[in-house]
C-alpha cells in the first residue's frame, strides 16, 4: 500500500494567522491540498496536526483522513514528518510527504512519482519543477527508518540529499506549484486562481 502523509501542523509564523484555514476557491487551502492527494487515490492518507487543531478537524469533515498529532511543532517541521511515518499502517511500501500548505500540486504529479519510483526501483522519487527540486517526495519503505531520526526544521531534505543515487528525480516542464508561507504568496496565488481559474498551478 502507499500511503501519504500531510503536513498541517505549521504555526503559520510568518503568515500571521492560520494559513491552512485560508480560503481557496470556496474551501480552506488544507481541505483543497488534501483532496489534490486523494485524487491520487492513495491507500491511506495521514493528516499531521498540532495538539489544538480543532478548526484543522473540522476543515477536512467529510474526506476519508486519519489523524497523528506533532506534540511539539514549534519544534520544526521535522516532528510532524516523524509523528506522520509512526502512525503509518504496517505493510505500507511507501509514503508520499506532502506538504498542507501547498494546494495546487497538478494532478499528474503523484501518478508519475509512483510510476517513477516503480520502474528505477529506487526508494527516494522527487518532483524537479523547471530545474528546481520540490514537494510532495515518495519514501519507499526502506527510508522511513531514516525519516523516524529526523530533527530540527528541515523536514525530510536531509534524507533526500544524503545519498543522490537512490533517489528519482521526474522532471516537470512547469514552475514549481507555490506553497503559501506569507500574505504575499496568498494574494498572488489568489490573484493568479481569480485570472486563470482552469490554472492546475
Amino acid at each position: 500500500m502507499i500511503a501519504a502523509v500531510v503536513l498541517a501542523a505549521g504555526l503559520s509564523r510568518r503568515m500571521g494567522q492560520p494559513k491552512l484555514l485560508l480560503d481557496l476557491d470556496g474551501a480552506p487551502v488544507l481541505r483543497r491540498t488534501v483532496e489534490r492527494v486523494l485524487a491520487a487515490h492513495p491507500g491511506d492518507v495521514v493528516v499531521v496536526v498540532g495538539p489544538a487543531a480543532g478548526a484543522i478537524r473540522t476543515a477536512l469533515e467529510g474526506l476519508p483522513v486519519r489523524w497523528a498529532v506533532n506534540p511539539e511543532p514549534e519544534a520544526g517541521q521535522a516532528g510532524s514528518v516523524v509523528a506522520g511515518v509512526r502512525a503509518l499502517a504496517p505493510g505500507t511500501a511507501a509514503a508520499l510527504i506532502a506538504l498542507g500548505d501547498q494546494p495546487t500540486v497538478p494532478q499528474d504529479v503523484i501518478p508519475r512519482l509512483v510510476a517513477a519510483m516503480a520502474e528505477t526501483g529506487k526508494p527516494i522519487a522527487a518532483p524537479v519543477y523547471a530545474g528546481e527540486r520540490g514537494n510532495p517526495v515518495l519514501f519507499a519503505a526502506v527510508v522511513f527508518p531514516e525519516l523516524l531520526g529526523l530533527s530540527g526544521d528541515r523536514g525530510a531534505r536531509a534524507v533526500i540529499e544524503r545519498d543522490a543515487a537512490r533517489v528519482t528525480l521526474v522532471p516537470f516542464d512547469f514552475p514549481m506549484p507555490p506553497d503559501l508561507d506569507t500574505p504575499d504568496d496568498y494574494g498572488k496565488l489568489r490573484w493568479r486562481r481569480l485570472r486563470s481559474p482552469g490554472d492546475p498551478v
